[in-house]
């Protein structure tokens, strides 16, 4: 696992420049001990005393930014986009939560409880309509001095709000999308960011926009609202849609009604200056829900033509993979335990918080190439001594097979050493479990090379 861990750093950091070579070998280094020991505090990933003094001086150099450790990630992740038809950038917000560190300095105001602290993270994550992680497009992490009240803000420009968030992840799509003619990016987001100057930047771009809209907005049509229009609307299809499994509901299949329309948005009341804008909405709505179940209703606003049936379809399907980046985050929580690093001041956990994300995003691609690309040799991703192992120790035999078995059943192998039980309503194993399965299989690995032979 080591060895494809440091082919996975060298290929993913190669591109590098933090303006010293001795940097940019420390980033490779600290990115590695990281990788291979995720859940692992700073002292136990790094080893030696050597090595966490060296990590402690990287995360408060201030020379080192958040944005320039994670620029040789973006360049790669450049790549494997332009290798795509249609990739989804889906962004979203988070929040980390160190009060805890009450002598950490430079901590924003998180939550509703006033004594909270912690920082805010947004991120842009690329991601195959079959939700393989391509990469992080772009990340911004900052502090809040204060919350103030919720009607003060509504009266803020939009410059001034943390909105902002939702306009800066859709001008980096646009210039990624720029690079890449050849690849459709299409920018995804959740309710939070339904933002009218949102929709008019996305107007007159080459990237478009997935929006499932919060706010029911007054239209140019004699329904004069958006819900009462698009219910107006004719059946296009009617879809089933999975459902995974939340907290402590179950995982169901709802099957939706779906009508769509081209409709023209009125301007808010709070800036009425601002012009009309024509989009496209797509309604997915379950009309008959299981009893004790919240009903499955969608509306989305997006930038992307819809004259079919199937393509409101694939508008929908799109959406679905926004989840995706909610698994993202909680790979970084509870995978990469990223609450728990302890740092003196919120630049070096931005720094460090940066360095988590990449593991984050290996985690995360790694979790869903078993269901993308299930019938690949695993051998194409695993070493030879990995995966005989892992077939050797699940089938308690010393002799391995000559031919690699299939990612799929490799990676279902794996999620049972971290705990995963495979029974007939579990599904696919989560991110969680295959780490802690990796975990157990580098020991089982090195165990084989060293009494094999």
């Amino acid at each position: 696992m080591k060895r494809r861990t440091a082919r996975w750093v060298k290929t993913e950091l190669r591109s590098a420049k933090l303006g010293d070579r001795r940097l940019d070998k420390r980033l490779a280094i600290i990115v590695e001990a990281f990788a291979n020991l995720p859940q692992a505090s700073i002292p136990q990933a790094s080893g030696l005393w050597s090595k966490t003094k060296a990590t402690y001086r990287f995360l408060n150099n201030d020379k080192v930014t958040p944005q320039n450790i994670l620029q040789p990630h973006q360049h790669t992740t450049q790549h494997r986009v332009s290798e795509q038809k249609v990739v989804l950038a889906v962004q979203d917000t988070t929040t980390l939560n160190y009060t805890h560190l009450p002598q950490t300095q430079g901590l924003g105001h998180i939550g509703t409880d006033p004594r909270s602290r912690g920082i805010v993270l947004h991120t842009t994550l690329a991601l195959t309509p079959e939700r393989l992680a391509l990469g992080i497009i772009a990340q911004q992490s900052w502090t809040r001095p204060h919350y103030g009240s919720a009607k003060k803000r509504r009266k803020k420009s939009i410059d001034s709000k943390e909105s902002q968030k939702w306009l800066h992840s859709f001008c980096a799509t646009e210039e990624l999308q720029n690079k890449l003619p050849q690849t459709q990016l299409i920018n995804v987001g959740d309710r939070e960011s339904d933002v009218y100057e949102l929709f008019l930047q996305a107007s007159s771009c080459h990237s478009k926009l997935l929006v499932r809209a919060a706010w029911d907005r007054s239209v140019h049509h004699p329904q004069k609202h958006l819900w009462a229009y698009l219910e107006s609307q004719p059946l296009a299809a009617t879809q089933q849609v999975q459902i995974t499994r939340r907290k402590e509901k179950k995982s169901r299949t709802a099957t939706v009604e779906i009508r769509f329309a081209k409709v023209t948005l009125k301007p808010p009341r709070r800036a009425p200056a601002l012009s009309s804008l024509s989009l496209y909405a797509v309604y997915v709505n379950e009309p008959h829900p299981p009893r004790g179940e919240e009903a499955l209703s969608w509306m989305l606003l997006t930038t992307l033509k819809i004259h079919s049936a199937a393509q409101a379809i694939q508008c929908s399907q799109y959406y679905a993979v926004r989840f995706t980046i909610e698994l993202f985050h909680k790979v970084l929580k509870s995978g990469c335990r990223v609450e728990k690093r302890q740092l003196q001041s919120a630049e070096g956990l931005r720094r460090c918080l940066a360095l988590d994300s990449l593991v984050a995003c290996r985690i995360l691609s790694l979790t869903m190439l078993g269901r993308t690309v299930p019938d690949l040799p695993c051998s194409v991703i695993f070493e030879d001594s990995e995966w005989q192992s892992l077939y050797c120790f699940i089938h308690q035999t010393a002799k391995p097979p000559k031919a690699a078995p299939s990612l799929n059943e490799a990676i279902r192998w794996i999620a049972r050493l971290g705990g995963f039980l495979g029974r007939k309503g579990d599904g696919h194993p989560g991110a969680i479990v295959l780490w802690r399965g990796l975990q157990r299989l580098s020991d089982i690995s090195l165990a084989w090379i060293t009494f094999r032979y």
